[in-house]
């Protein structure tokens, strides 16, 4: 697609063979379950192409212009190197700067490098308060070295258009590609890569889209409208339906406040466990986990019908009620975990994996998933276990070290920040 847009100069697809493989060979390739990986820089690639080498072409852009967004698009999350999952834009530019390939590809690409540093530097988001004024500043240099925009007000002001087109691309694209499902997916992937509690992830994926389509309206709008007809639509009807989970939530939060609400948690026992109705209806909650979360995609029906695998449920109004969660968890020995953990535990019996608790949407927040947790704990010393591990975000972990719990760290995984620990029953 690049080269029906005029870039037909080798040095430009060189630069997308090169992205793909420092991704991949660093594990930000497909499989790594984060917003910001190969599939996320790719997807702006491609919506930079789409909209300002469209059908619907903006008349302020150049064939130069062109260039420098396809270039800042592949780059504008390129940190290998990162610890966590979102780039910081200042580490970007200093990874870019230091590869010598990338900067030899720009050079043959006839393109200023410090105009790249500038649009990639206007994609900060949020674009307010420190964040920005450390931006601009970087900025201002950039313009100051560049013989381009040196000492030219309007160049200055245009690169800087530039790059808040890139950004709303950025924030646009990913939910414009693809249904609800895909929507959901991304926005699960920003929640647990950003490690924020589940309970807010749909409240800040309604005010991500209200910023967009209200405090950026006149760019998204021409953004959008440069899309095709078909993305535009998926744009759309995806902020429609994350506004309606918002109006469930907040229904459900109320019935809660109001007393409307109870929770109830439960041990279920086998014969319960046995029923397919019942495995159904937890197996339908598990699927709605983040993908890292979920340990025993394949054999999960079989899990919970194992007499060794500890469960209990939360339960609405009673303990006959609706299942809108559970708890669950086995021997650590039940487990296959990443190379990268190493339990001495491991093959002595005494230690008890937690799975991470699963809640329908809507549930975080109101206290079910403390019930559950407290509850398998209890279950745990009922059985004797010395010891209980499990994978939590960091700063949850952190917490539980100071905690009663004296929770340690066992292995931490960089970027996701997703890691593995242990405290003493």
């Amino acid at each position: 697609m690049g080269k029906k847009n005029g870039l037909t100069q080798p040095c430009f697809e060189k630069m997308l063979d090169y992205t793909i493989d420092i991704f991949e060979s660093n594990g930000l390739g497909t499989a790594y379950y984060g917003y910001h990986n190969i599939d996320h820089e790719l997807e702006v690639t491609l919506g930079t192409l789409l909209v300002c080498g469209g059908e619907k072409s903006i008349p302020e852009l150049s064939k130069d212009d062109l260039k420098y967004l396809y270039v800042s698009a592949l780059f504008h999350d390129f940190d290998p190197e990162k610890s966590v999952d979102k780039p910081h834009e200042e580490n970007v530019l200093k990874s870019i700067s230091l590869d010598p390939t990338i900067k030899d590809l720009i050079i043959k690409a006839g393109i200023d490098f410090e105009i790249i540093k500038v649009l990639i530097l206007r994609t900060v988001y949020p674009w307010e308060g420190d964040l920005r004024e450390r931006a601009e500043k970087e900025i201002e240099k950039c313009f100051q070295i560049s013989e381009i925009t040196k000492d030219n007000p309007e160049k200055q002001k245009h690169y800087l258009w530039l790059g808040w087109l890139l950004s709303i691309i950025d924030r646009v694209i990913g939910y414009a590609l693809g249904d609800f499902s895909k929507a959901l997916h991304l926005a699960k992937m920003n929640s647990h890569a950003s490690a924020w509690n589940p309970a807010l992830m749909i409240k800040r994926s309604v005010m991500y889209f209200e910023g967009l389509i209200g405090g950026e309206s006149n760019m998204c709008e021409m953004v959008l409208r440069c899309l095709p007809k078909h993305m535009r639509k998926n744009f759309m009807q995806n902020v429609q339906e994350f506004m309606k989970l918002r109006q469930k939530e907040i229904q459900i939060q109320s019935d809660f406040l109001y007393d409307n609400l109870k929770l109830v948690s439960k041990i279920e026992s086998m014969p319960i466990r046995k029923d397919k109705t019942f495995v159904d209806a937890l197996h339908s909650i598990y699927l709605e986990l983040p993908r890292p979360l979920r340990l025993e995609e394949k054999d999960f029906g079989e899990s919970i019908n194992d007499s060794d695998v500890l469960l209990n449920t939360v339960r609405l109004g009673n303990t006959g009620g609706p299942i809108i969660g559970f708890a669950k968890g086995g021997p650590l020995e039940n487990y296959k975990f990443r190379v990268e953990v190493r339990d001495e535990n491991y093959g002595k019996r005494n230690t008890i994996f937690s799975e991470p608790i699963a809640l329908k949407m809507g549930y975080w927040g109101l206290g079910g998933g403390h019930m559950m947790r407290q509850l398998f704990l209890m279950q745990a010393h009922t059985m004797k276990y010395e010891f209980l591990t499990s994978f939590a975000l960091r700063d949850v972990i952190e917490k539980r070290t100071k905690s009663f719990e004296r929770a340690e760290f066992v292995t931490k995984f960089d970027p996701e920040r997703w890691d593995y620990y242990r405290i003493k029953l």
